[in-house]
C-alpha cells in the first residue's frame, strides 16, 4: 500500500473516480465547498459527496451537504484527495462510517491476456438504447435496486455529460445481458465501474471476461493505468489480473 506521504501519485486515479461519481449529478448546482452529486435516485451509490474542497469552511460544508442531499440516501466518500482530518470532522458532525473499500490499480503497459474460453459467452460494447436498458436492468438488479428506478437510471446514463469518455460493456449469453461493466477513460486512467454479474451466472467466468475486456478498452484508449474500487466479493478476482490495493475509500452516512 502506498504510504500516506504519496497521495499525489494517486491524483489522476481519484480525479477519474470523481468524474464518474459527479457524472450522476442532474441538477447542475455548485457544491459550496464540496464536490457533491445528487441524481435524485433512491440509492446511496448515486448521491453523495466525493471530496471536501475547502477545509477552512468544513463545518459549513457539512451543513450545506446535508441540506442539499436531504430526501435521498447518500454517502460521503473519504479518500486521500480530501483533507487528512475529514473522517474525524464527519464524525464530529454526526457521520457514521459504514464501509471501507480498497482502491486497486494495475499498469496497462502489459496486456491482460486472453480471457478463459467460456462457450456461448461474448462481451460487446453497448451502442443502442435497447441494450443500454438491458445493461442498467442487469446491474440494478444485482445491486438490489428496485425496478421503479429503471427508467430514471437509463435516462441519467444516456445523458451523462462525459459519455464521450465512457465505454459500456455487456457480457452476453444466448443474446441476454448477464454481466456489465463501465470504463471511463480520463486523466490517463481507465476507471472500471459497475462490474456486476446476474446472480444465476456467477462463478461461470463472466467477471473474468468483463475485466479482461475492460483492460483492453483502457489500452486501446491509450490510458496508463486501470483502477477500480473493489468489493469484498470482487477483490480476489482483480488480484488474478495483478491489480494491487494502493489506497482506499471510507464511506460515511448521516443517520436521520
Amino acid at each position: 500500500m502506498l504510504s500516506r506521504a504519496q497521495p499525489a501519485r494517486m491524483a489522476p486515479v481519484f480525479a477519474n473516480f470523481r468524474q464518474y461519481l459527479l457524472g450522476w449529478e442532474t441538477g447542475g448546482r455548485p457544491g459550496h465547498g464540496v464536490d457533491r452529486f445528487r441524481s435524485g435516485l433512491a440509492a446511496p451509490q448515486f448521491n453523495g459527496v466525493v471530496r471536501l474542497v475547502q477545509p477552512s469552511e468544513a463545518g459549513a460544508a457539512v451543513a450545506v451537504a446535508r441540506r442539499e442531499l436531504a430526501g435521498v440516501p447518500w454517502w460521503w466518500w473519504v479518500g486521500p484527495d480530501s483533507p487528512a482530518d475529514t473522517a474525524g470532522l464527519l464524525r464530529r458532525h454526526g457521520g457514521r462510517e459504514v464501509a471501507s473499500l480498497p482502491v486497486m490499480v494495475r499498469s496497462l503497459a502489459r496486456p491482460a491476456g486472453p480471457p478463459s474460453a467460456h462457450p456461448g459467452l461474448r462481451v460487446e460494447e453497448v451502442r443502442d438504447a435497447r441494450r443500454l436498458a438491458e445493461l442498467v436492468s442487469t446491474y440494478r438488479t444485482s445491486m438490489g435496486i428496485g425496478s421503479a428506478l429503471q427508467d430514471a437510471m437509463v435516462h441519467i446514463e444516456s445523458r451523462r455529460a462525459d459519455n464521450g469518455d465512457i465505454v459500456r460493456l455487456a457480457a452476453l449469453r444466448e443474446g441476454r445481458v448477464v454481466g456489465t461493466t463501465t470504463v471511463i477513460a480520463a486523466h490517463g486512467v481507465a476507471g472500471i465501474f459497475l462490474v456486476h454479474v446476474a446472480e444465476e451466472h456467477r462463478r461461470q467466468g463472466v467477471g473474468v471476461a468483463l475485466t479482461a475486456a475492460a483492460l483492453r478498452v483502457g489500452r486501446e484508449r491509450g490510458m496508463d493505468v486501470a483502477a477500480l474500487v473493489a468489493s469484498p466479493a470482487g477483490e480476489a478476482l482483480y488480484r488474478r489480473f495483478d491489480f494491487t490495493p494502493v489506497w482506499g475509500y471510507r464511506l460515511f452516512d448521516f443517520p436521520a
